[in-house]
C-alpha cells in the first residue's frame, strides 16, 4: 500500500544528506567538545561551523546561538530565564503548549500572564498586543507561525511595539523555520527559538537566538558550556546535524522549492474544498485566508469527528493529523482552534494537513483519490454512531 505522510508539523524524517553530515560525529569523531586533546577539538570545530551555518540562518552574529534539545527548552529557556516575580510577560492563547503551560507555572512564583486571543482567521492583532502591557510588563511572546492553522504572526509589528516600549520579544520559531525565511534583525526579537526535527533534522536538538545584552539565566546549570548559557556535554552529532538541515532549507527558501510546496498545498486544499461541508480554518468573514506557511492547511468536515478521519486515512495509507502531536489523545478540541471562535462541534471535526518539502504531485493526486471516499463512508455511517449514544 502507498503511503503519504502529511504530518510534517508534528516531525520530519532526516534528510540523507543529514545523516551523511551526523555519522562522523557518532563513531570516528566522538570527542567531548571541552576536551583540548585532538579528538575534543575536532567536535570543538564541528560546533563552531555549525554555529556559523546558524548565524547566517538567523541572520545574527554567531556568538548569539546557542544549541539546545529543542523548541520546547528554548521557549520555557526564555520565559524562565527573563522573568522574575512581580513580573508580567503577554502571550496569546493559541500559543504551543510549551509557552503556554510554562506561564502557567510562573504564575506560582508571582509572576503575571496575559493570554491574548486571535481574531478569527488566527491573526494576533499588534494593537491587542499593545492594549496588554501593564506597567510591570517585561517579555512578550508571540509564535511566528501556528503549528496547528499555519497562520504567520505580524512579528515585525510586535517587534516595532517591544522596541518602543523597551520589552523583550521571544518568538517561537519552530514551525516557521525552513518555510519563512528568518532575519532577527528585521523582526527585532531578542530571542527566537527553532527546533532540528521539524525541518528534517535529528530529534532532541534545537537552538535558540539570544540577542547580545539579553539579561537571559540559564535553565540548565553545570558546566561552562555553551557560553555558560546552557550547560551539558554538547550533543555534537545533533548540531552538526541541526547545521546541515538549516542550510539545506537555506537553499530549498532560495531556489523555489518552498514556492513549489505552497502549489502543492493548495492543489490538495482545493481537492479537498469541492467535498461539501468543508471550510478553511484560518479565514475571515469573508473567506479571505490569513497568510500561512507553505506547507498547512487545517479544514473542518462536517459532520465528522477528527480522529474518526485520521483513522480511516491511515488505513489507506494516509497519515494527517487532528491538531498539535502534543496533545494527541486529548479529550477536549483544539485549544487554538477554540481561542479562534470555532464551537467544539467544529473543533472536532477539523483535520491539519501538513507537506514535507519531499512531497510529489503523486502524494496529492493519491491522497485526493482515497479522501472523498473516507468522508463519504464517514458520513454515512454518523447518524447511525449518534444513534447508539446513551
Amino acid at each position: 500500500m502507498r503511503r503519504v505522510y502529511f504530518d510534517a508539523n508534528a516531525t520530519t524524517p532526516l534528510l540523507p544528506e543529514v545523516v551523511e553530515a551526523m555519522r562522523p560525529y557518532w563513531i570516528e569523531h566522538f570527542g567531548n567538545a571541552s576536551s583540548i586533546h585532538q579528538p575534543g577539538q575536532q567536535a570543538r570545530k564541528a560546533i563552531e561551523q555549525s554555529r556559523a551555518v546558524l548565524a547566517e540562518f538567523f541572520n545574527c552574529h554567531e556568538a548569539e546561538v546557542i544549541f539546545n534539545s529543542g523548541g520546547t527548552e528554548g521557549d520555557n529557556t526564555a520565559l524562565f530565564g527573563l522573568l522574575h516575580p512581580g513580573d508580567h510577560m503577554i502571550t496569546s492563547s493559541i500559543e504551543h503548549s510549551a509557552v503556554l503551560a510554562a506561564a502557567r507555572k510562573l504564575a506560582t512564583h508571582d509572576i503575571e500572564y496575559t493570554f491574548v486571543d486571535p481574531e478569527p482567521n488566527g491573526l494576533i492583532t499588534p494593537e491587542s498586543i499593545l492594549r496588554a502591557i501593564k506597567p510591570n510588563t517585561r517579555l512578550i511572546s508571540i509564535m511566528h507561525a501556528n503549528n496547528e492553522t499555519g497562520v504567520i504572526q505580524s512579528v515585525e509589528e510586535i517587534g516595532k511595539i517591544a522596541a518602543n516600549t523597551g520589552l523583550w520579544f521571544h518568538i517561537d520559531g519552530v514551525q516557521a523555520a525552513g518555510k519563512i525565511p528568518i532575519d532577527v534583525k528585521q523582526i527585532g526579537c531578542h530571542l527566537y527559538s527553532i527546533s532540528a526535527h521539524k525541518v528534517h533534522g535529528p530529534k532532541g536538538t534545537g537552538a535558540i537566538f539570544v540577542k547580545s545584552g539579553t539579561p537571559l539565566e540559564s535553565l540548565i546549570v553545570g558546566g561552562s558550556h555553551e557560553r555558560r548559557r546552557r550547560a551539558g556535554t554538547e550533543n555534537v552529532a545533533g548540531i552538526v546535524g541541526l547545521a546541515k538541515a538549516a542550510e539545506l532549507a537555506m537553499h530549498s527558501l532560495a531556489d523555489g522549492t518552498i514556492d513549489k510546496l505552497a502549489k502543492l498545498r493548495d492543489r490538495l486544499e482545493a481537492g479537498i474544498l469541492a467535498l461539501p461541508g468543508t471550510g478553511v480554518n484560518g479565514a475571515d468573514a469573508s473567506g479571505k485566508i490569513a497568510p500561512r506557511a507553505a506547507n498547512t492547511t487545517n479544514i473542518w468536515f462536517r459532520d465528522l469527528e477528527s480522529e474518526a478521519l485520521v483513522i480511516a486515512l491511515d488505513l489507506k495509507g494516509v497519515a494527517v493529523s487532528g491538531g498539535s502531536a502534543c496533545h494527541s489523545g486529548a479529550v477536549e478540541p483544539s485549544h487554538v482552534l477554540m481561542a479562534m471562535g470555532l464551537d467544539k462541534t467544529r473543533a472536532r471535526a477539523s483535520l491539519r494537513f501538513s507537506l514535507m518539502k519531499t512531497a510529489t504531485e503523486a502524494d496529492v493526486d493519491y491522497a485526493l483519490s482515497i479522501i472523498p471516499e473516507a468522508v463519504e463512508h464517514l458520513r454515512r455511517l454518523a447518524p447511525v454512531a449518534a444513534g447508539t449514544r446513551g
